[in-house]
This record gives C-alpha cells, sequence and structure tokens, in this order.
C-alpha cells in the first residue's frame, strides 16, 4: 500500500513540475467597451472566444473578463508625440491629449510563436473578429507572454 502512495505520489509531483515548465505564449489585449453594445453582442463575442481553441490550430486556451484595475492610456497627435521624444525626460511640452479606459480583457494561450502568427491569417480570427468589434471602440493594448 504505501509503494502504491508513493507512486502516485511521484506522478503527481512529476505532473505538476512538466506543466510548471510550459514554453507557450500568451497573447493577452485590453480594451474599452462600446456603451451600446448588447447583452446578444457580448454573449456572441463570449461564445465566438469559447469556440477557438477549437478552430485554429496551436490556440490551447481563451481567458476574457473584466480588469479588475481598469488601465488608463493617454494619446496624442504624431506632431506632440514627436516633439516629446526629441525633449529631455523632464521637459514638459504641450499638445493635445485624450484618454481612454480600457475596462475588459482578454487572453489566448498558443504553443508557440508560429501559432500565434498563422493565428492572424486563419479565417476562424477573422471570423471573431467581427463578433470582437461589437463590443470594443477601436484599438487595444496588446502585449504577449512568452513561457520561461
Amino acid at each position: 500500500m504505501k509503494r502504491v502512495i508513493a507512486v502516485i505520489f511521484a506522478v503527481c509531483l512529476t505532473t505538476a513540475m512538466a506543466a510548471a515548465g510550459e514554453k507557450k505564449l500568451m497573447h493577452c489585449f485590453a480594451f474599452t467597451a462600446i456603451e451600446s453594445a448588447t447583452p446578444a453582442d457580448w454573449n456572441a463575442f463570449y461564445k465566438a472566444t469559447d469556440e477557438l481553441p477549437g478552430k485554429i490550430s496551436g490556440l490551447t486556451r481563451v481567458w476574457y473578463g473584466k480588469l479588475r484595475n481598469p488601465q488608463t492610456q493617454f494619446a496624442t497627435d504624431r506632431e506632440t508625440s514627436q516633439k516629446l521624444a526629441a525633449a529631455p525626460a523632464a521637459e514638459p511640452v504641450n499638445g493635445p491629449v485624450t484618454r481612454r479606459v480600457r475596462q475588459y480583457g482578454a487572453c489566448v494561450e498558443f504553443n508557440d510563436e508560429s501559432a500565434l502568427k498563422a493565428y492572424a491569417d486563419n479565417p476562424a480570427h477573422k471570423q471573431w473578429e467581427k463578433a470582437y468589434e461589437k463590443v470594443r471602440q477601436p484599438g487595444t493594448a496588446t502585449f504577449d507572454l512568452l513561457g520561461q
């Protein structure tokens, strides 16, 4: 009996250690919701997002929801951006500024970078974008995490 318990423990420990070392890629984005999006629009987005792993090779999981801490982003015009880039770090630059709050986010897990690249041109991704466009304002804050 002790041997059986030891074997089960060893298998569980090995499985947990293998999962911790996954070298996948997580593609995440935060977005600003369209205030006029209906519950049907949101449900279509959730459904389309849930279906992605079965439709796109190398895409293994999806997560989505409201951000616990919404992200505020500031943007300006090209001229002001160029002035800001050229100015010394502590020097103020004047120009028009807009603020956008990202309240929602999603993450898509891929096996590797090649799967992410293939995802962009996949017809299922193009179909998913139609549902996504109905719940978000143009523009996102996007980043990729590489598994270590």
